[in-house]
């Protein structure tokens, strides 16, 4: 199981998890038998339905992120999150250019 301690850190370890799973259909398009397994198929629809998932998730958490930081900013709030030392909260951002690209992986017969 992989926990993360801040967004940041979160970023680094779906990025981790995207390549064992690059590496994981890589293994399965090598062979025939096996890309044609319902079991992997399956597999292949459940790991496009987890990526649009935590796609959402980044999205919603980075707008409530904003909303935050927006409403430190402003008055009245602003008063209130400078008496009580709120500190502008990090964006989810995925920083490595590479683990923005979502792999292709085609598991059908040719």
């Amino acid at each position: 199981m992989l926990t993360a301690a801040s967004p940041l850190d979160a970023a680094v370890k779906e990025g981790q998890l995207t390549q064992a799973l690059g590496r994981l259909l890589a293994v399965a398009e090598r062979y025939p038998t096996l890309k044609s397994n319902d079991n992997v198929k399956m597999l292949q629809e459940e790991l496009s339905a987890t990526e649009n998932k935590v796609g959402f998730a980044r999205q919603f958490y980075n707008d409530i992120v904003t909303k935050f930081n927006t409403a430190q900013q402003v008055f009245p709030t602003n008063l209130f999150a400078s008496a009580f030392g709120f500190k502008p909260a990090e964006l989810f951002e995925i920083t490595e250019e590479k683990d923005r690209d979502v792999p292709t992986v085609d598991l059908s017969r040719h």
